[in-house]
């Protein structure tokens, strides 16, 4: 894996927070995908070589997505899954899980927070990609919710940090 000082991780929302929740094919969700993938190709030509993905739904899969189509122009670069806990895809649906298990056998490198689900798994997964990151995308709404506490958290790391919110202005 590279060094922090060439590494970049997401955060975003999931589905039940976005406002075609599951719908892709909803232009909102076309027009934040392309400019994810935008963000990281970006990203790639200012020196980013590594890209970690906490694999939740939503926003996370199409920044993981994103890396793995950045990596036909910048085959160079790495992606992480950083799993919270080994049961995070359990409960999701077939086509998410099998979706899911794709990526994550596409990325490089996996890392696993730890193994059985507690409260504050998903929290010390974002904290591991903040800390392991100079750069975070993030996708959001501007409200209170997991995003915005990594966002914050980032913030207070001294990331670099750049900002789409889910719908363009």
């Amino acid at each position: 894996m590279r060094g922090r000082q060439s590494t970049c991780c997401f955060t975003g929302h999931r589905p039940s927070k976005l406002p075609w929740r599951n719908d892709e094919s909803d232009a909102r969700c076309a027009s934040l995908k392309r400019r994810i993938l935008t963000a990281v190709e970006t990203a790639c030509e200012e020196g980013m070589e590594h890209f970690i993905c906490g694999m939740a739904e939503g926003c996370d899969l199409y920044f993981c997505e994103a890396v793995l189509t950045a990596k036909g122009k910048f085959p160079h670069v790495t992606l992480e899954a950083a799993i919270p806990c080994s049961s995070q895809a359990d409960a999701w649906s077939a086509g998410q899980r099998t979706r899911y298990e794709r990526l994550r056998a596409a990325c490089d490198f996996e890392t696993l927070v730890q193994e059985r689900y507690t409260p504050g798994c998903m929290q010390r997964r974002n904290r591991y990609m903040v800390d392991h990151s100079c750069m975070l995308i993030a996708a959001h709404d501007g409200l209170p919710g997991g995003t915005r506490s990594t966002i914050q958290y980032a913030m207070q790391r001294g990331l670099f940090i750049v900002d789409l919110p889910i719908w363009e202005e």
